[in-house]
Parts: C-alpha cells; sequence; structure tokens
C-alpha cells in the first residue's frame, strides 16, 4: 500500500498539486483505507493532476473503479478501492473544508519523493 500511496502523491506533486495529505481512515468509515486529498491552483492544474494520478497507476495495473468531477475540473475523485484520491481547486478544498470534516483520522503529510511520506502532527 505505501507503494500505491507514494506513487499518487509523486504524480499529484509533479503537477504542482500542494498541501497533499494522506488521510487513514480505515477505522472510521468502510469507504476506503486511505484518502488522499490535495490542492491545486486552477480547473486545468486539477485535470492534468488527476491524469497524472491515472496514468501512474495504470503503468502498475490499477485502474480507478470511479472517477466524478473531471469535467468540472473543481473537485476530481478517483476511486481505486483502498484509497479515495480527491484532488480539489483552492477555493473547493476551502468550501468543502475535508481537513476539518476528516479531523479524526490519522494524518500523514508528504512533501515530496526525496524525502518521502512522512507523518503530520
Amino acid at each position: 500500500m505505501e507503494k500505491e500511496l507514494q506513487i499518487i502523491c509523486d504524480a499529484i506533486s509533479s503537477k504542482k498539486g500542494v498541501l497533499i495529505k494522506i488521510l487513514k481512515v480505515r477505522d472510521i468509515t468502510s469507504i476506503a483505507d486511505y484518502f488522499i486529498i490535495s490542492t491545486t491552483t486552477n480547473k486545468k492544474q486539477c485535470q492534468a493532476a488527476a491524469d497524472e494520478v491515472e496514468d501512474k497507476m495504470k503503468e502498475i495495473g490499477n485502474i480507478p473503479l470511479r472517477k466524478e468531477g473531471y469535467r468540472e475540473g473543481q473537485w476530481i475523485l478517483l476511486d481505486f478501492g483502498d484509497v479515495v484520491v480527491h484532488v480539489f481547486t483552492d477555493e473547493e478544498r476551502r468550501h468543502f473544508d475535508f481537513d476539518s470534516l476528516w479531523a479524526e483520522a490519522p494524518e500523514e503529510s508528504y512533501h515530496n519523493k526525496d524525502v518521502g511520506v512522512t507523518h503530520g502532527e
């Protein structure tokens, strides 16, 4: 699972996604084991980050079970079963406030592929 989380975070980061967080939600919801949330500047960047995630996951044989919000490009959801990826524009992330909504989930912050996945506070 760590490999998949790293691939997803690296893909988002490579398209200038920021504020990338990995939320361990398996003890809170049956939806998934992990949520990855991230922020982009605009619609095109949001779509590019989602495309990159999809491409990199396909390389390891993992395609999303579901993809939502791509055309609008404000909040794109990619459901890989155990991992659900949420790529937001800054405005949408603030509006839906996932950080507060899932505040009880243990959090890991992604910094970059050289540092790897590090635990948040």
